[in-house]
């Protein structure tokens, strides 16, 4: 008989979703948790958390857990998984699916969301699939009752996926992926700089069994000589090759990435002692060569930007796929396409991703890269260009096709520039062009020409360039100063000089602008009748034409990092709130992006403005949530608020308000990251997308080598901007997104993605509805004229 303490499953309760987190641990599942806990409270349901993955579904009892909206507070910056994952042999079984079937239904739930690899999906999808007949066993073997199991006929699954290796197909990016490359990257960075001293080899291997997004990943951040993936071993005789070239060129240190998985064309096993011995033998290289296993190491350490909020929309998407729907909705997982999440069915997902592995074992080599992502396969071809430097004359063009391609900074420094510049250098050099550096933007470019030259303009050398992947800032300098600013005759009249053929810039608003002016000139001077693009590149996210800029990634990471130690400033007293200014002009993407990474209380935009009507709720929130806080967590409350968002309320005013008004009840303090926000070393997304996006540049730049005055004027793709929309890479005619798509007077898009976003970190956060203010961007045009931009 069933026992008689069984909750009862009657249809006026509320809604029962279960979390999960499965398979091996990744940085940004507790994100994940979290999100799922919180949105699903927020939408009426109760929410459960399975400890120890699979495991703690088959054993039942304490394992199964309900979770109220404070017991996940501070789970975003924690590592790994709160809630535990763990192998579950039991469960690979039909009774011990039928046991966890068994406890499902006891604790009243009929909808899971599990984060795990597609092992755990898998397992999670035949788990639906057998349901009703596992219910039949249930009730037929005495074990439920008819009336029991009745309320719980379906089951829905969501899956989130959570892998450092990033091998689910039909998806860019997994839950923890990137928050492993980074931790391979800044290792990979120590180890050039060794092997740069004392002129050395260093083999590193990196995981990735089946699938080598990692390590080329890496090698493209980092600017590696030689990259070995499972999907397509290098042709050829790969041995004579890795002898033939680099220190041939001068390098004094050689970095090979290899997945752990690697294998030449015939299936044989490379491994990192192998390479070693390649590079060390007297015959060949004879380099001092050494070997790095990073393991584990890979998986550690906390979630970094992107994972934390991946892991947050994706969780909310969760929520609402589960929500949304019926028995006969086919399972889903949520993915992310270039900028945009997506439910996709996850059978699919996981037939295509164990397709790649067949593809590999019987060496289908194209079809194992045509199963991955757009992305990679970009990534792929962006890497062996830009090593291919030189060294590949089947990749040249004739020499009547060859551009002289000037390659300019301007705005603000942004992680990812100089390695956008290193990748375009590299691809023009491959193609046979000449890449020219205009030194210190258009300033330095309209000074140059004085009696004593500061050598401003000047062809590009490759042993220069070859070490900037890592590097932040600007090596060719840059500034905010506008063609206009420093004269365009003078400007159009240096370019004639120079006979540019094309004109690749990289920055932010100002180079926004710049390029809106010289497309405007191409009327009165024909030396400015070239192909020009431009790629975003800033820490604000605000170029019209694209979702993401180069170095905004950096940023919030940056920031992050810098909010995750003042919260931890305030262990000592949990009464205490924070008021942190962030850049970003006059978009508040960095504040809301950073809001939802961190847990902030609230966040204050140029876009939404500030009130005191707005203030006062806040601080009236934070004495509720000061008053019922049952102290399990000693980590601070934040608040993050734009440099712009108003012209009254300052970080330091509002901190002062709400000092003021706590009345003794709690502390507030305010902290200003300032140009921190800049970063320093760029983050690998910032990496491996200006490689990615660079070199499609240019090749948009080649599709105009021989074009007329009158064509280039007409063909609105002659000057463009890059940029991801939704789930595509995209090149915006200027003269549209001028005209159509950007908000002069406060230099940002017309409309920003991101701005929906804002209303998930409340709801996250458990901020009530607050006054609006009515006008928040009065008083900024009067500025905005005296520049000209109005």
């Amino acid at each position: 008989m069933a026992p008689a303490h069984l909750p009862p499953a009657l249809p006026g309760r509320k809604r029962r979703i279960a979390m999960m987190t499965s398979g091996g641990d990744s940085q940004g599942m507790n994100g994940a948790t979290r999100a799922v806990v919180r949105m699903a409270i927020d939408r009426g349901c109760e929410v459960y958390c399975i400890k120890e993955g699979y495991e703690g579904l088959v054993k039942g009892g304490d394992q199964i857990q309900k979770f109220e909206w404070p017991d996940v507070r501070g789970w975003l910056s924690a590592n790994g998984t709160l809630i535990g994952t763990a192998r579950c042999m039991a469960f690979y079984e039909r009774p011990g699916r039928l046991t966890a079937a068994k406890n499902m239904v006891l604790n009243g739930i009929d909808a899971l969301i599990i984060c795990g690899g597609d092992g755990s999906l898998t397992g999670a999808d035949k788990f639906r699939s057998e349901w009703p007949s596992l219910l039949e066993e249930l009730v037929a073997t005495k074990q439920l009752t008819a009336e029991q199991t009745e309320p719980f006929k379906h089951l829905n699954i969501v899956g989130l996926v959570g892998s450092i290796d990033n091998d689910m197909s039909g998806t860019d990016a997994t839950i923890g992926c990137f928050s492993a490359l980074t931790r391979i990257c800044e290792l990979v960075d120590c180890i050039e700089s060794t092997a740069l001293s004392h002129s050395r080899a260093f083999v590193v291997e990196v995981m990735g069994r089946h699938c080598g997004w990692l390590a080329l990943m890496a090698g493209v951040a980092c600017g590696a000589d030689f990259v070995f993936i499972p999907e397509k071993p290098r042709a050829g005789n790969w041995r004579e090759e890795m002898c033939k070239i680099h220190r041939k060129v001068g390098k004094r240190q050689t970095i090979v990435i290899v997945a752990e998985g690697a294998h030449d064309q015939e299936g044989n096993k490379i491994s990192p002692d192998m390479i070693k011995d390649l590079l060390a033998d007297k015959n060949g290289l004879a380099l001092d060569t050494r070997i790095t296993t990073l393991g584990h190491v890979q998986r550690g350490g906390k979630a970094c930007a992107f994972d934390r909020y991946l892991a947050t929309l994706q969780g909310v998407e969760a929520v609402n796929a589960v929500l949304d729907a019926t028995p006969e909705t086919p399972t889903p997982f949520i993915a992310i396409t270039e900028n945009k999440i997506t439910r996709k069915p996850l059978v699919q997902a996981v037939l295509d991703t164990k397709e790649v592995t067949k593809a590999i074992e019987s060496r289908d080599f194209d079809r194992a890269m045509s199963l991955r992502d757009t992305e990679f396969s970009d990534m792929y071809n962006s890497y062996m260009t830009t090593t291919a430097t030189g060294l590949n004359d089947s990749m040249r063009l004739p020499p009547t096709k060859n551009m002289r391609i000037a390659i300019i900074h301007v705005g603000a420094p942004a992680g990812g520039v100089n390695a956008a510049t290193r990748a375009a250098v590299a691809y023009c050099l491959t193609r046979g062009h000449t890449p020219i550096a205009i030194h210190n933007g258009f300033a330095g470019f309209a000074r140059h020409h004085d009696d004593k030259p500061l050598g401003a303009v000047r062809e590009f050398d490759w042993l220069e360039v070859d070490g900037w992947a890592s590097r932040g800032g600007s090596e060719i300098g840059m500034n905010r100063e506008t063609p206009e600013e420093s004269g365009m005759e003078l400007i159009a009249s240096l370019f004639k000089q120079y006979k540019f053929d094309g004109l690749f810039i990289i920055g932010g608003f100002e180079a926004f602008h710049s390029l809106s002016q010289l497309r405007k000139a191409r009327d009165q001077y024909s030396s400015l009748c070239i192909p020009m693009t431009l790629l975003p590149a800033t820490i604000s996210n605000n170029v019209p034409g694209s979702e993401y800029s180069l170095g905004s990634d950096t940023c919030l990471n940056e920031l992050i990092s810098y909010c995750d130690t003042i919260k931890q400033s305030a262990s000592a007293s949990r009464r205490r709130v924070f008021v942190i200014e962030t850049q970003g002009g006059r978009s508040g993407y960095v504040a809301t992006l950073a809001g939802l990474a961190v847990g902030a209380v609230a966040v204050y935009t140029p876009e939404e403005g500030i009130s005191i009507d707005m203030l006062a709720a806040d601080i009236q929130h934070l004495r509720e949530a000061f008053k019922t806080d049952r102290g399990q967590s000693s980590s601070g409350r934040l608040i993050l608020v734009n440099e712009k968002a108003s012209k009254v309320y300052s970080a330091r005013l509002i901190a002062d308000i709400i000092r003021d008004e706590a009345h003794g009840r709690f502390e507030a303090r305010d902290s200003i990251p300032g140009h921190v926000q800049q970063g320093g070393i760029p983050s690998p997304m910032d990496r491996t997308r200006a490689v990615r996006l660079a070199i499609k540049c240019i090749e948009q730049l080649e599709a105009f080598e021989d074009r007329t005055d009158e064509t280039i004027r007409q063909d609105p793709q002659s000057c463009t901007v890059i940029g991801i929309k939704g789930a595509s890479v995209v090149f915006s005619p200027m003269k549209v997104v001028e005209a159509e798509e950007t908000d002069w007077a406060n230099r940002r898009p017309k409309n920003e993605f991101w701005v929906e976003l804002k209303h998930t970190v409340d709801t996250l956060s458990g901020r009530p509805e607050v006054p609006r203010p009515e006008s928040p961007l009065v008083g900024w045009k009067a500025k905005d004229r005296k520049r000209g931009l109005i």
